[in-house]
């Protein structure tokens, strides 16, 4: 019989914090991940350069370069003063590529693959967007939705179109990246369970599973692509989204 290529995605409860107002508060599955990826991102960037170097080792450079990757582009994207967000958009990418990677090794948890995680993270974006745009610009943030040189005629329209453009980041910000993670772990398991399969029909099933298995280690290596991709997505998308509160002006 086949894996369930859905069960690798299930939330489990590791053992209960308590409960607040009839509901349980549990330590999950997903939870134990995202620690393990903090614990990850602490000793890289604390860790490595605790004693820096001026020849820097293996680890040292692995977090300079993530450093000056993530500078170039929230500078590039949102300018000098983006540089104030380089806290957020830097833990961020790091926070990401970090549960991307981990949820690649076999019997480990793919957080970003749930939405409510992408969901939390990308209305994180959203909201720092809002509340930092009307802070700096006051109502001029509403320029952001009435672009200039537009006929007056097809103003309304273009502003309504904008303003549902806006309000649909979080979806897409959020999808994107749920979905990418979702149908490459779905699509390793399923190769992978054909594998196992036909390992088990003796000689001639390990001939047939050959191919299965060189496209399982193609999968592989491609979803180590898209796990470093996606989070460069989410982190250019926040960069631009940033920019928006920024310079509201079209």
């Amino acid at each position: 019989m086949a894996a369930d290529p859905i069960h690798q995605f299930e939330i489990k409860n590791l053992f209960s914090l308590g409960h607040v107002g009839g509901q349980e508060i549990a330590f999950t599955n997903s939870t134990l991940f995202m620690l393990i990826a903090f614990a990850i991102i602490t000793a890289l960037m604390i860790g490595a350069t605790a004693s820096r170097a001026l020849v820097p080792g293996r680890m040292q450079a692995v977090a300079e370069m993530s450093y000056e990757f993530i500078a170039t582009t929230l500078r590039s994207s949102a300018g000098t003063e983006g540089m104030k967000f380089f806290p957020l958009v830097f833990t961020l990418f790091m926070f990401i590529v970090t549960l991307n990677m981990i949820g690649i090794v076999p019997y480990t948890f793919t957080v970003t693959s749930h939405i409510i995680i992408t969901v939390m993270l990308s209305m994180l974006v959203f909201l720092t967007v809002i509340v930092y745009g009307f802070w700096k610009n006051g109502l001029r943030f509403f320029k952001l939705f009435v672009p200039s040189g537009i006929p007056i005629y097809i103003l309304p329209l273009v502003t309504l179109i904008e303003v549902m453009s806006f309000l649909s980041r979080p979806i897409s910000h959020s999808v994107r990246l749920f979905a990418n993670m979702l149908a490459g772990h779905i699509t390793l398991k399923v190769f992978g369970s054909f594998v196992t399969m036909l390992g088990g029909l003796g000689l001639v099933g390990w001939i047939g599973a050959v191919l299965p298995l060189s496209l399982t280690v193609a999968l592989t290596a491609l979803e180590l692509l898209v796990a470093f991709l996606q989070a460069y997505v989410f982190t250019i998308l926040t960069c631009i989204y940033l920019n928006d509160s920024i310079h509201p002006g079209h």
